[in-house]
């Protein structure tokens, strides 16, 4: 058999892939696709600089190049073909978009030739991606594929961090791609206004309950640690926004938990007897302000004061005090500098009502979810990573375990089911050295289950935890809620396999607990495993009736 020739070296797809190794970019996560084979053929020559990680679904690829993005501050990248290929990334585009994620998804294109003919698998990814990413493109000169990757790399991040999705025409890919690229792309930063910020060191100077707020992405560690050793040394209090937790160290003695699903309503009290609030990157959305009702217009007016590095953030929902555009480190570096000449009691009250709240509470069954959490915080190291996706289970987790580390949570506010076990595993890729646990819900870890093929088959031994309760927890909380009486239960109800026999079908590890006190065991066991290099699996069996922290079923129907 003849081998095909090699290709040039300055075809399009070959300055594609420079300007990732450029730029830093060390991992792709992928579905091969015949339609972008010029990207991967040009990916296989540079194997000691660039691991591609092959995926089972594009979801899961998608998801896992959206945790690297927000691990390391740099776009994650994911490759998938057309048409099917990339309406199944979808979902990681949404999730980058909602958590302010830099991402990159290069999709394979039909020949740029056959455009607009119906061709097979033909999509117009502007008008498909146009509302879910920041950018969506499509590389429609191959001498321009520098230009173009540089561009969709500076948009992802500056401003309000984000995805970018960028076409690529099979028949443009072995064509002649242009000028090498020359420089990484340096993004631009904005620092904060100085007239904002003495605005803000006089209001602080007057407040007598200040409540400092943190969320959004593309902080650095060190102005994490920095604003929290100034608030901390101020007395003022310190909420993380919605799955923001790992911002703050959850032990700092003015952390106050976070502004989110299940909040404390100590918290929400608090947030609205605040003389100022600060918030930093924190978007303030629907589930940090409880559905937009933790403040009133009016209220915000006289005392919101809100940094954030997107403009379109600013006055979206909220009128403030005080409004500037800056990128979130830049800003918490210069709010470090005021000194307001007073120091506050509110931090240590706020902490001491958060302590009482991530205290395990009693429950029916005989798994109680918030002692096997709080047992996390025990057994793990401060700087494990902790991932999940969505349903009920994560009311637990978000309650009741403490970060105490900056990026050590993943967590997707928008809310994506699926995610947190591709998510888990993308993390052990950036992090080898670190562990990395997922807790996941029955129906959630299945969504993106098959992930299992690619944790074994790379060698990233992560732990998941399978919260087992035989149903869509969030959905049947409604459901009981708004409409009540079992007979009128419908669509919730899950029949699941042998979660340990599953993992074991894959080559990983698999463990099965059925009690609160058999739980240290069994996650010791997982951990033992994932030491040893497999991937592992606890199968906790939860009953349904404890619904939520504090909620039952029979609670929900009046019983």
């Amino acid at each position: 058999m003849t081998r095909p020739a090699p290709q040039a070296p300055n075809t399009a797809a070959r300055r594609l892939v420079e300007t990732l190794i450029v730029n830093g970019v060390d991992r792709v996560f992928c579905v091969p696709g015949e339609s972008y084979l010029a990207v991967l053929d040009a990916l296989a020559d540079v194997r000691d600089r660039i691991q591609v990680i092959t995926c089972r679904h594009e979801a899961g690829a998608a998801n896992m190049a959206e945790a690297y993005g927000k691990l390391t501050g740099k776009p994650g990248v994911c490759m998938v073909t057309r048409g099917p290929g990339a309406t199944h990334a979808a979902i990681g585009v949404h999730t980058a978009h909602q958590d302010s994620t830099p991402m990159l998804l290069f999709v394979g294109q039909i020949a740029l030739k056959d455009r607009g003919r119906g061709a097979f698998q033909e999509v117009d990814y502007r008008e498909v991606f146009g509302g879910l990413a920041k950018w969506a493109t499509e590389l429609e000169s191959p001498a321009r594929t520098v230009e173009i990757v540089e561009r969709g790399i500076a948009t992802a991040l500056q401003g309000r961090r984000g995805p970018v999705v960028i076409a690529l025409p099979e028949d443009l890919l072995e064509e002649d791609g242009g000028p090498p690229p020359a420089r990484p792309v340096t993004p631009a930063r904005a620092g904060l206004d100085p007239a904002v910020l003495a605005g803000i060191g006089v209001r602080l100077a007057r407040a007598e309950r200040p409540l400092l707020v943190v969320g959004g992405s593309g902080w650095t560690v060190e102005a994490a640690h920095a604003l929290a050793d100034w608030a901390e040394r101020l007395g003022i209090p310190v909420s993380g926004s919605f799955r923001r937790k790992d911002l703050i160290a959850n032990d700092r003695p003015n952390y106050a938990g976070d502004l989110g699903l299940g909040c404390n309503p100590k918290l929400i009290a608090r947030a609205r007897a605040a003389d100022l609030v600060i918030a930093v990157g924190a978007r303030l959305g629907e589930n940090p302000t409880q559905g937009y009702t933790l403040f009133d217009r009016a209220h915000t007016a006289q005392v919101l004061v809100h940094l954030h590095p997107g403009p379109e953030e600013l006055g979206r929902v909220w009128p403030t005090a005080l409004a500037a555009v800056a990128d979130n480190s830049l800003a918490a570096e210069a709010l470090t500098t005021l000194q307001p000449g007073r120091t506050w009691d509110e931090g240590t009250a706020a902490h001491a009502e958060y302590l009482t709240f991530s205290t395990p509470v009693p429950v029916t069954g005989r798994v109680n979810l918030a002692e096997c959490i709080a047992h996390l915080n025990t057994a793990l190291p401060a700087d494990a990573v902790i991932t999940n996706g969505a349903g009920n289970f994560a009311a637990w987790l978000h309650r009741f375990y403490r970060h105490r580390a900056c990026r050590t949570q993943l967590a997707p506010t928008s809310g994506a089911m699926g995610y947190g076990f591709p998510a888990a595993i993308g993390a052990k890729a950036v992090h080898p050295e670190r562990e990395v646990v997922c807790v996941a819900g029955d129906g959630d870890f299945l969504m993106t289950a098959q992930e299992l093929a690619t944790a074994v088959q790379h060698a990233l031994p992560v732990v998941v935890i399978v919260v087992d309760n035989g149903t869509y927890g969030t959905i049947r909380m409604h459901q009981e809620t708004h409409y009540p009486g079992a007979p009128r239960v419908i669509a919730t109800d899950l029949k699941n396999p042998d979660f340990v026999r599953y993992a074991e079908a894959f080559g990983a590890f698999g463990v099965r607990c059925e009690t609160t006190g058999d739980f240290p065991a069994a996650l010791e066991a997982a951990r033992a495993a994932a030491r040893g290099g497999t991937p592992a699996l606890v199968h906790l069996i939860a009953d349904a009736e404890d619904i939520a922290p504090g909620r039952t079923l029979t609670g929900l129907r009046g019983g």
